[in-house]
C-alpha cells in the first residue's frame, strides 16, 4: 500500500476530543476520497504507532448566521482513530 501523508489534514481539537485522548482515541480531518485502509497505513507510518480501530464519518454542512447573512460551513470527512494501549500520539507541546 502506498503511503500518502497528505491524506491527514489536521487533528480536530475540541473539548470532547481532548477527553477522548485519555482513552487513546484521536480525531483527524482527512481527505474526502480516502478510505480506512489508506488512513490506517498513513497514521501508522507518520506517527509510528499501531492502529486498533478506525471510524470514519462525513460531517454535514452547518448553517451559520453572521449578522443578517447566512452561510454554510464546508463539508469534511472525520476519522476517529483508536490506538493500542502502549502507543500514544503527542499532539501538544510540553
Amino acid at each position: 500500500m502506498i503511503i500518502k501523508p497528505d491524506i491527514i489534514q489536521y487533528p480536530i481539537i475540541t473539548d470532547k476530543t481532548t477527553k477522548d485522548i485519555e482513552n487513546n482515541s484521536y480525531s483527524f480531518k482527512v481527505t474526502k476520497n480516502s478510505n480506512k485502509d489508506e488512513i490506517k497505513t498513513t497514521i501508522e507510518a507518520v506517527f509510528n504507532v499501531k492502529v486498533k480501530k478506525i471510524n470514519t464519518m462525513n460531517m454535514p454542512h452547518k448553517i451559520k448566521t453572521i449578522g443578517r447573512f447566512k452561510g454554510q460551513t464546508t463539508q469534511y470527512k472525520k476519522a476517529i482513530i483508536q490506538l493500542h494501549e502502549e502507543y500514544t500520539i503527542k499532539l501538544f507541546e510540553d
